[in-house]
């Protein structure tokens, strides 16, 4: 396993940590401004605005989940260029999304204090900014990369079979994938918690309140299973890296993000159902984010490992025995 890749895998983890942590708070402040007294005092059209940057914020986090479950369903916890090319893709791909929450966000509190029409201008603004400095720049540098190696960029460069990973490598990665969705889970299960206590809250119909203390114990369950490996390593490893633990970790992280969808699922209807008034279209988005979710995160990577195992002729007896040794 060369080196490059491996610093080049944690580096991806970590740039992916750094934009969960901002959309989980995002959407946390998002599922409770529905709820704050202001809310009912905005426009119509403006409240289903809302809404949308809501959904445009799950949709970037059911992005930037996804090459976690990956690198646990398809590769193993293995490092492989195939991980990396995805992490930078859906790093990629979820940054529109967000870009364009932002750009509704400042769209809201603009019409909210200058009025509509300088709403949009700020709102508009703030989108190309975004779209400048996330988008434009490195288009222009990637454009003028590729023009300097002739045409040709080449992730890989290796042209070897894959080699096993350090299990010290691994471990680094699992724990760094935990720590991907923890923070995040963390603020938003605050984020949830104190919505009970708005005097929104208790005007709600009393099956949405059921359904948002449902999310809640969701989003509890979420962070103890992310907090397991943790304690795990630490009482029953001693801090020693094994297998063992790594395995753990991995089925952990992948039942946490089960939960996840689930609570988030819960608050969805209850502020669907809030802005439409219509238990039908709370309904239908519930059951959208959850296809969106679990197709990216298990029907995607089980297909991909699917499709590897198919790929790759099976080891031969000797090489299994070698691995063994």
């Amino acid at each position: 396993m060369r080196p490059e890749l491996t610093l080049q895998i944690q580096q991806a983890l970590d740039e992916t940590r750094i934009l969960m942590l901002g959309t989980q708070v995002l959407v946390g402040f998002g599922f409770r401004s529905f709820f704050e007294e202001g809310y009912v005092s905005l426009p119509r059209s403006t409240q289903h605005w809302m809404l949308f940057e809501l959904i445009l914020l799950l949709f970037a986090m059911a992005l930037l989940i996804t090459p976690g479950n990956y690198h646990r369903i398809v590769e193993h916890g293995e490092s492989r260029p195939g991980l990396h090319r995805l992490t930078t893709r859906v790093v990629g791909v979820a940054l529109l999304p967000f870009a364009a929450a932002l750009a509704i966000m400042l769209f809201v509190a603009g019409e909210k204090v200058l009025g509509r029409a300088w709403g949009v201008v700020l709102g508009v603004g703030t989108g190309l900014v975004a779209l400048v400095f996330l988008y434009g720049l490195e288009v222009f540098r990637l454009l003028r990369t590729r023009s300097e190696h002739g045409g040709r960029m080449d992730m890989d460069g290796s042209g070897q079979p894959p080699k096993h990973t350090e299990l010290k490598v691994r471990v680094q990665h699992v724990l760094t994938e935990s720590r991907v969705i923890l923070p995040g889970v963390q603020a938003l299960l605050g984020f949830q918690f104190a919505t009970v206590l708005m005097p929104a809250f208790e005007r709600l119909p009393a099956s949405s309140r059921y359904i948002h203390l449902g999310a809640l114990v969701m989003m509890s369950l979420s962070i103890i299973l992310l907090l397991a490996p943790p304690a795990y390593h630490r009482v029953v490893e001693r801090g020693e890296e094994t297998e063992r633990f790594h395995t753990f970790a991995s089925r952990m992280i992948l039942a946490a993000t089960v939960t996840l969808a689930l609570g988030l699922a819960g608050d969805l209807f209850v502020v669907v159902r809030l802005v439409t008034q219509s238990v039908r279209w709370a309904f239908i988005a519930t059951g959208a984010w959850l296809i969106c979710a679990y197709g990216l995160w298990f029907g995607f990577t089980f297909v991909c490992r699917e499709r590897n195992r198919s790929r790759t002729p099976p080891p031969r007896r000797g090489h299994l025995q070698a691995l063994r040794q």
